[in-house]
């Protein structure tokens, strides 16, 4: 497809080539009305001729007719000398008529009473008259009498059918006008929709290119086609996503070489924590055990904090990669189990209904999506809490509810809760801090397995906060048992 250097240029083409259908037909309606208006007009002034030359010889052929009874009679020769003047008169009038577009029959009996009016001129100058030569001029200019006559209601039948003709010429230029009209407004439909598709599509490419980069998707090429300007600000973004990939795997590099980096001295910290809290190296002191445990603490933040960034950016890469049918069931229980230290540290206890569930997905990522969820709920749950998970089946997604009693999710900070780094306002305890990364891991690997996590509202008043996680069921999958043999059971902490 050409396209114009200037996008400004190309659309004042499109506006160009949508408008000359229009035009076209303006201006032939206008020339149509013009040739119209011209035929009515010439039809009009031949008619006006038509009937007033008729009318005139009709006249003529009437005066003609008397002046040779008045000469029969009177034998007077001034009365051939009047007829001669008038003769000339009547051929000239009929010379005009001819002259007119006169059709076949009147034109023919036009001829005939020329030509009669000639016979019976040489029998009236005619030296010696038969005594029958009278009767035979008075029978004969009576006869061209009723010829003229003939001859003008002629002309009014002439005016008639040009009237009728003019009328059936416009009955036609309306209905050719109307087809015009319809055929040059189809054409400028057509050619506009044409031109707003083109006009689109690299308007809606740039839109597509600006919306891959707001979701860091920057292993796509952006391609813009159009005219050259907006070709040029294609290259321009596709120059910005090259810097932002190359940008985004240098951070990637960095992070992984300082998570690894990281994990060397952490790891010996944290075993010479733990040969510590052991006593290994001899009794300590109560405020030595406090110290210990506050050293303890921080070095599994660390390491936790150092595990969320490293899933966070494998996440770029959300793909389940070993696919199979998933106990989704005995993965919660699993998930509860191993939190329940952090639980009991906390007191807080578990409400677990579970009911059997397969999906199809990658384990460790499902089993990531159920952690997250989890240790956010045991965090914000105050003491003696209890956190509510079910699984359940319904229109074939297994839906998983985990719910606490804590403060809840802020109204300013929900739009914003699955987005990367974010940490929303600090609770009233003051104490909780965290990545900003498990529920937007969560989000991406629930959206990688066809699924998502959304935040239910709460209703009465209740305080906490429910997440709900939606993944498709396996198809054809039948439901696998728990390890536990109860198809809902309650795990409860201490109380």
């Amino acid at each position: 497809m050409y396209y114009p250097r200037s996008f400004l240029k190309f659309i004042l083409l499109g506006f160009l080539l949508v408008s000359l259908p229009l035009l076209y037909a303006l201006v032939e309606l206008i020339v149509s009305l013009d040739r119209l208006g011209s035929q009515g007009q010439q039809a009009v002034l031949q008619a006006a001729q038509a009937g007033r030359a008729s009318r005139q010889l009709y006249e003529q052929a009437t005066t003609l007719e008397r002046l040779v009874r008045q000469h029969l009679i009177l034998e007077d020769p001034q009365l051939i000398e009047d007829y001669a003047k008038l003769r000339q008169d009547f051929r000239a009038t009929a010379q005009q008529l001819q002259q007119l577009p006169l059709d076949r029959p009147q034109a023919t009996q036009l001829e005939s009473i020329i030509d009669r009016e000639s016979e019976l001129y040489g029998v009236l100058r005619a030296p010696q008259r038969s005594p029958s030569g009278g009767a035979v001029l008075a029978a004969g200019y009576a006869d061209l009498a009723e010829g003229a006559q003939a001859m003008l209601t002629a002309s009014n039948q002439l005016t008639e059918r040009e009237i009728e003709r003019l009328q059936a010429t416009a009955a036609e230029g309306r209905k050719t006008w109307g087809y015009l009209a319809l055929s040059a407004g189809a054409i400028a439909l057509a050619l506009a929709i044409l031109f707003a598709v083109l006009i689109a599509r690299p308007i809606r490419q740039l839109d597509q290119a600006i919306r891959q980069m707001a979701t860091a998707d920057f292993s796509h090429a952006i391609e813009v086609d159009g005219p050259q300007d907006m070709r040029y600000l294609g290259q321009r973004l596709e120059w910005l996503r090259s810097r932002l990939h190359d940008l985004e795997q240098q951070q990637t590099r960095f992070l992984r070489h300082v998570s690894h980096e990281l994990k060397t001295p952490l790891t010996a910290v944290r075993e010479g924590v733990e040969l510590l809290r052991d006593r290994v190296g001899g009794a300590l002191s109560t405020e030595q055990q406090e110290i210990v445990r506050i050293v303890r603490e921080n070095t599994l933040s660390l390491q936790k904090l150092i595990e969320d960034l490293l899933t966070y950016h494998q996440t770029r890469n959300v793909e389940p990669q070993t696919l199979g049918p998933v106990a989704l069931g005995d993965i919660v229980r699993q998930v509860l189990r191993e939190h329940k230290l952090a639980a009991f540290a906390r007191l807080v206890s578990f409400d677990a209904k579970v009911k059997p569930a397969v999906v199809v997905g990658d384990a460790s990522k499902i089993r990531a999506i159920v952690d997250n969820l989890t240790s956010n709920a045991i965090k914000y749950s105050p003491p003696s809490g209890v956190v509510a998970v079910e699984l359940k089946v319904r229109d074939a997604f297994a839906v998983l509810d985990v719910v606490d009693q804590g403060p809840g999710i802020d109204p300013v900070d929900r739009p914003h809760i699955f987005e990367s780094f974010y940490q929303g306002q600090t609770p009233p305890g003051g104490r909780i801090k965290g990545s900003g990364l498990g529920l937007a891991i969560a989000q991406e690997y629930a959206l990688a397995h066809g699924g998502r996590v959304e935040v239910v509202d709460r209703s009465g008043g209740t305080r906490g906060a429910h997440f709900r996680v939606w993944l498709p069921v396996a198809v054809g999958g039948d439901p696998v048992r728990s390890s536990a043999g109860d198809p809902a059971v309650t795990i409860a902490g201490p109380g």
